[in-house]
């Protein structure tokens, strides 16, 4: 096959599935869900609050399915439900003895088991498969605008607020010294998260959303050493994992949403062995009586 024939080929395998409405609109509701997410997913990384916005994607599920039975936009019951939760699981963890780990886990199993006796007792309509894993093929025209949307907003208070929320990150004592209100900066990410949780919901379901929103960041914080950086690389492989997956769940007939995590997986596991490869390694004794020093880590 001449170079001409092989590009036309290769033009005709990215076009074909561009042929499809419901295709454009998935591609394009992961694409901004995956900007929002991953650049959220870098302070949650330099924070440690991983495992908050894994509560607070599984928390959204009562809200969701409050909001069907009310007929309102899902978009609604999750952002409160989020909201609330976080406000939850401070509350129990600042008046009790529990650490704010195992307040999490109370609060987000306790939150995603109502949400699923919710859906139990809930007539048939609700297709839990969708509210679960996603229905990015099912996108409509009301959901679209509502990811877009929202997509933006959040985007756009995350890049206006981005110095103050790393100064946060690395040093909150600082912030609060030269007159940044940690509290305010604290409340301002979760809300960010409720609000980008909704966002993702719409392309990946429930389950699912917590890998946009922890391993974008991940795998950018093994690659890079500026957090400058991490705001321009986590997106780009969010949004590279995005168009992979879609393409690729296309082609080998998968389901899109996980196709895609499965995608952000194998690149974190590529970011992960370039990491150990980098990495300083310990020098061997000279001799019997040769002290051993330590190894020296990589600074982040």
């Amino acid at each position: 096959m001449n170079p001409v024939d092989l590009l036309a080929s290769a033009g005709d395998w990215l076009a074909a599935p561009l042929g499809y409405e419901f295709v454009q609109r998935a591609l394009l509701v992961a694409v901004v869900a995956s900007i929002v997410c991953a650049l959220l997913s870098c302070w949650l990384i330099m924070i440690g609050w991983s495992l908050l916005g894994d509560a607070v994607s599984h928390a959204v599920l009562p809200g969701v399915v409050l909001s069907y039975v009310v007929g309102v936009p899902f978009a609604i019951g999750a952002l409160v439900f989020g909201v609330g939760a976080v406000a939850l699981i401070g509350t129990v963890r600042d008046t009790s003895r529990l650490k704010e780990d195992a307040a999490i886990g109370v609060v987000f199993t306790t939150l995603f088991a109502i949400g699923i006796v919710l859906i139990s007792v809930t007539p048939s309509q609700i297709d839990l498969g969708h509210i679960l894993f996603g229905n990015m093929l099912g996108i409509t025209d009301t959901d679209l605008w509502q990811v877009v949307v929202l997509g933006a907003l959040t985007t756009v208070v995350l890049v206006l607020k981005r110095r103050d929320l790393t100064l946060f990150a690395f040093d909150p004592v600082h912030a609060h010294a030269v007159g940044i209100s940690p509290r305010r900066l604290s409340a301002l990410l979760l809300g960010s998260l409720a609000l980008t949780v909704v966002v993702a919901l719409q392309a990946v379901g429930v389950v699912l959303v917590v890998a946009l929103v922890i391993t974008p960041g991940a795998t950018a914080y093994l690659l890079v050493d500026r957090m400058s950086r991490m705001l321009v690389l986590a997106p780009v492989i969010a949004v590279g994992c995005a168009v992979v997956g879609i393409y690729a769940s296309y082609y080998l007939d998968t389901a899109s949403a996980a196709t895609i995590v499965v995608a952000q997986g194998v690149v974190f596991a590529v970011a992960y062995v370039v990491h150990l490869a980098r990495r300083p390694r310990a020098v061997p004794p000279a001799g019997p009586t040769a002290e051993r020093e330590p190894v020296e880590l990589v600074a982040r």
